[in-house]
């Protein structure tokens, strides 16, 4: 038996960065995963992969469609795909190898294996029991499906099976139209296969800024995507080389059909929690399955703590990894927080999306008054240069005070200008201030200060 001062359970990004941050605070650590290697499903089947893939194809769209015009001649390119998702298994395997190395470097204890509650204080993990001061559960979250749809991850596929596929399909059938089906349709699109996305709701991205959902739309069924809205998928059948998707239109109650090599089921994800024990060591849960914590991360049960995809709130890995490091700051005696206001949402696809804070929609149900700055990126002499320029920066900011309440941007490393926002918002800013804060030129994030600078007397470029 071992004893430590926190045993972590789940190697995901939310525990991983908990357990090094413990580790660099003075704490004894361990951390449990069952997988050969750390990073959870973000880094092993899930962002880092999926990445890969975005990059390759975005590149192989670039030759086809934009090469040409800058007077890059020659034959197209021919997909290897074998050679594909080889690339994309070197990413992986550089990322995870790369977390081993930081375990070691911190003197974490990797305990092999899949751990559970063995009684207060105690992690089972095998035949072992391990003593810990703490317990935090970081077990993340896996893919949820829908009544009459079984995945069996080679006709039915999560994003699992969907980033292993042994060849490229003809035709897709995306289930939900959120992150994850936008993103692994984006991939086959470019690769060639038709994708129809199939959607519950009468719009993409449930819970987006509506006008950025709508661009976002229209410039993906120009890339060729599909879209069906107000679509209830009633089942899937799977013959031997396919599968029929059947559903029913919410607003005529008609039935109709699709026929598709392979269906991606992209409807969302719901916290890991099978075979950890909680219910016999007295860990209450809400009622759709996430683990019930505090402001401080502890649940009904003294001593132990959950974090990430297992509790409430945006199932992301840098929500999971900030309330890693703020729960090993208080578990070390500090204060640790997180503002959970200022946490970016990114889309991959090509334009990105990125959003930070409220969104229009929100703002008007709270009754809030609040102004729009706007900036198109048909004005960025950066981004036409590279055939971005479609796409726009939204800043909302509060009518009275200017300070900043959200920001939602379309367009060419949205995700990567978001966080000037984000660290704007964390310091209570207001669109003036990143009005008068210069940007060099020629940059993408000149048009975040246009959209600022359109808060208050208008945009320059506009």
């Amino acid at each position: 038996m071992s004893s430590f001062d926190v045993i972590i359970i789940g190697g995901g990004p939310g525990g991983y960065v908990c357990a090094i941050r413990c580790a660099q605070l003075g704490l004894k650590t361990a951390l449990v995963e069952g997988r050969e290697t750390l990073g959870g499903t973000c880094l092993n089947v899930g962002c880092i992969p999926s990445k890969a893939l975005l990059h390759a194809t975005h590149s192989l769209h670039e030759v086809h469609e934009n090469f040409e015009k800058m007077g890059l001649m020659g034959g197209a390119p021919k997909v290897d795909w074998a050679k594909m998702q080889a690339y994309k298994t070197d990413v992986v395997a550089g990322n995870t190898k790369g977390i081993e190395f930081l375990f070691k470097k911190n003197k974490i204890t990797w305990l092999k294996g899949w751990g559970s509650l063995a009684a207060p204080g105690k992690v089972k993990v095998g035949d072992e029991v391990h003593d810990a001061k703490n317990i935090v559960i970081a077990t993340g979250s896996e893919p949820s499906s829908l009544p009459g749809v079984t995945v069996d991850e080679k006709t039915v596929l999560t994003s699992t099976g969907a980033l292993a596929l042994g060849k490229i399909p003809k035709t897709m059938v995306v289930i939900g139209a959120g992150v994850i089906g936008l993103e692994l349709g984006s991939v086959y699109a470019r690769l060639g296969a038709q994708v129809t996305v199939v959607e519950y709701l009468d719009a993409i991205t449930p819970g987006m800024d509506g006008e950025v959902a709508k661009s976002l739309q229209r410039i993906l069924a120009k890339q060729g995507l599909k879209f069906i809205l107000g679509a209830a998928v009633q089942g899937v059948e799977v013959a031997k080389v396919s599968a029929t998707t059947r559903y029913k239109l919410r607003k005529d109650e008609s039935e109709a059909s699709l026929a598709s090599e392979v269906v991606l089921v992209a409807t969302g994800r719901k916290p890991y929690t099978e075979g950890l024990g909680l219910e016999a060591a007295g860990v209450d849960l809400l009622p759709r399955g996430q683990i019930r914590t505090d402001a401080h991360f502890a649940t009904s049960q003294p001593g132990i703590y959950a974090i990430g995809d297992a509790i409430t709130g945006p199932m992301l890995a840098h929500k999971a990894e900030d309330e890693g490091m703020a729960l090993a700051e208080i578990l070390a005696g500090r204060a640790g927080h997180v503002n959970y206001d200022a946490i970016p949402g990114v889309i991959y696809t090509t334009p990105e999306v990125a959003s930070v804070g409220k969104t229009e929609e929100v703002l008007k149900q709270e009754g809030r008054a609040y102004k729009v700055g706007k900036f198109s990126f048909m004005g960025n002499a950066r981004a036409k240069a590279v055939f971005q320029g479609e796409g726009f920066v939204k800043i909302l900011a509060d009518k009275t005070t200017d300070r900043i309440l959200g920001a939602h941007i379309i367009g060419p490393a949205a995700g990567e200008l978001i966080h000037e926002i984000c660290v704007a918002m964390e310091f209570g800013a207001s669109a003036e201030d990143l009005a008068l804060t210069c940007h060099a030129h020629p940059t993408y994030s000149e048009a975040v200060r246009e959209a600022a600078l359109a808060c208050g007397d208008g945009a320059i470029h506009a």
